[in-house]
Order: structure tokens, then C-alpha cells, then sequence
């Protein structure tokens, strides 16, 4: 009996070699590149910048009454839960009318291409389009002008509180072709016999969208999910290429901050920011796979 559990153990393990020799570099590099640098910034969270000190939690205490991260905090989550609802929604709603094209392979490539331009390129956009003397503002002259309703418009939009709604749109512009891509293949690897089985019991198209479709797209949904969140914070480039490291407080993000603080060497708070917004980006994304483990 003994022998017969050993035995049974020893090729479980014979079984797994394999697969832990695969995981293997992996885990390495992420041990080495990801878990000992964090642990790094983790022990100076609750140290002095220059003399390494211990200091407890007085950088956390700093950071939660300090002005400048309140602001660029209320900023990101604002940004966060504008766009990611607006994302998935657009994407959505532009997936399902392609998902009945017979060519949506060619449409899917033109959607992505803007991931495929420059961050430089879609600045000198930005510029062109909203700055004082940009299209929208001659475009908007010229309209007033057949009308009679309004005479020039030179609004420096990304210096005002319409900077906020001009980061959405690029956000939305850049990010709407990957998840049109990702809600194409969810749709499409829906076997058509469910449909057709539902439309025989007498289902309408609103009702096949509602009780099948819908139902079958939540991995889609999670992985959008995910995906747009973490690029929600990668928007920050476009906002400091276009307005520098002191835009207009709307568009303040916390990428702006954790380099404003890198310049003046205040890397305490830095660590101590990185480790709250590690904390909420984990917490973030294990809600999701919660929920989603229990969808499933």
C-alpha cells in the first residue's frame, strides 16, 4: 500500500519536472526584474531618501496629505472610470455590426492601426487639431461665420478644463481598435447553431444578443477589462509630450507626479506612492479574476 502511494507520487512528480523546467526562466525573470526590485522600493517606502533611515510609515502619512498626489489620484481614477466603461461600450457597439461581414479580417487591420503610430505622431496631431490656432478652432470659426451664430474661436483647449475630455478621445482613438479585435473573435467563436437554434424557438435578434451572445462574451469582457485598465495608465506619455510636467490640473496624472518627485530626488515618496498604487493595481485585478472565476 505504501510502496503503491510512492509509486503514484514519483510519476506525479516525473510529470510536473517538465513543466517546472518550462515555467523556469520565466520565473527568474520575473524574480528578478518584477518581485526583488518591488521589494526594493518596498524597503525604501519606509526609509529616508539620502540617509536610508527608518522612518515607519511617516512617507505614507506624507504622500496621503499631500496636495499634488490627492489631486493627480482623484485625476487618474477619474480618467480610469470614464474611459474604460467608454471603451468597452464603443467597442462593443462598432463589434457587432462587423462581426456579419464577410471581409472583417481587412476592417480589423484598419482598426488597430493607430497602435501602429508613433506617440510623437499623435502629439503633433493633438497640436494641430486643439492648440489656439488649430483645425477645430478654424473649423469652428469658419461655421460661425456662414451661421452668424459666433464670430472666432481661438480656445487653447489643452489649457483649459476641456483638456480632460481631449485625453478621453485620444484614449478612445488609440485603444478602440484592439478591443473592436477582441470582441470580433468572442462574437465569432459562438457556434452560429446557437443562434439558429434560438431564432427557431422564435428569438429575435435582440433576444439572441441578450441570451446568447452576451452570456458567451464574458471572457472577452474580463480580458478587455484588464487590458484597458493597465493602458489607461499608459496615457501619460501623449499628456507629457503635449503639455510638459505641469499640464493643466485636469490632466495632472500620477505619472506626471512620480516624475516630478524623480527630478527632485524625493524618491521616499516615490516608493511610497508606487507600493499604494501596486497595492490597488493587484487588488484591481484579483476582484476581476474573482469575478470571473465565479461567472464560470
Amino acid at each position: 500500500m505504501v510502496y503503491g502511494k510512492r509509486a503514484r507520487l514519483s510519476w506525479r512528480n516525473k510529470r510536473r519536472l517538465p513543466f517546472l523546467l518550462f515555467l523556469l526562466p520565466s520565473l527568474c525573470g520575473v524574480m528578478l526584474f518584477v518581485l526583488l526590485p518591488f521589494l526594493d522600493v518596498m524597503k525604501r517606502s519606509v526609509q529616508t531618501a539620502v540617509t536610508g533611515e527608518f522612518t515607519g510609515l511617516k512617507n505614507y502619512n506624507v504622500i496621503f496629505h499631500n496636495q499634488a498626489f490627492l489631486l493627480a489620484v482623484g485625476n487618474t481614477l477619474r480618467f480610469t472610470f470614464v474611459c474604460i466603461p467608454l471603451l468597452v461600450l464603443v467597442g462593443l457597439l462598432i463589434a457587432f455590426p462587423l462581426s456579419g461581414f464577410k471581409n472583417a479580417g481587412l476592417i480589423k487591420s484598419v482598426y488597430l492601426f493607430p497602435l501602429a503610430m508613433p506617440t510623437a505622431t499623435i502629439v503633433l496631431v493633438w497640436k494641430m487639431v486643439f492648440y489656439r490656432q488649430g483645425f477645430f478652432n478654424l473649423a469652428l470659426t469658419k461655421l460661425g461665420e456662414m451661421t452668424g451664430l459666433w464670430g472666432t474661436v481661438a480656445v487653447d483647449y489643452l489649457a483649459t478644463d476641456a483638456s480632460f475630455w481631449v485625453l478621453v478621445a485620444s484614449y478612445l482613438w488609440k485603444n478602440t481598435g484592439y478591443t473592436v479585435v477582441l470582441w470580433l473573435a468572442g462574437i465569432l467563436s459562438i457556434p452560429n447553431e446557437y443562434i439558429e437554434a434560438a431564432k427557431v424557438d422564435g428569438a429575435g435578434r435582440w433576444k439572441c444578443i441578450r441570451h446568447i451572445i452576451l452570456p458567451n462574451l464574458k471572457g472577452s469582457f474580463y480580458t478587455i477589462v484588464i487590458l484597458s485598465f493597465l493602458n489607461s495608465f499608459k496615457i501619460y506619455r501623449e499628456a507629457y509630450l503635449v503639455a510638459g510636467s505641469y499640464p493643466q490640473e485636469d490632466i495632472y496624472l500620477l505619472q506626471h507626479l512620480f516624475n516630478n518627485w524623480f527630478v527632485n530626488m524625493e524618491f521616499d515618496k516615490m516608493a511610497a506612492a508606487a507600493v499604494c498604487v501596486g497595492a490597488v493595481l493587484l487588488a484591481a485585478i484579483m476582484l476581476l479574476q474573482r469575478l470571473w472565476d465565479k461567472e464560470e
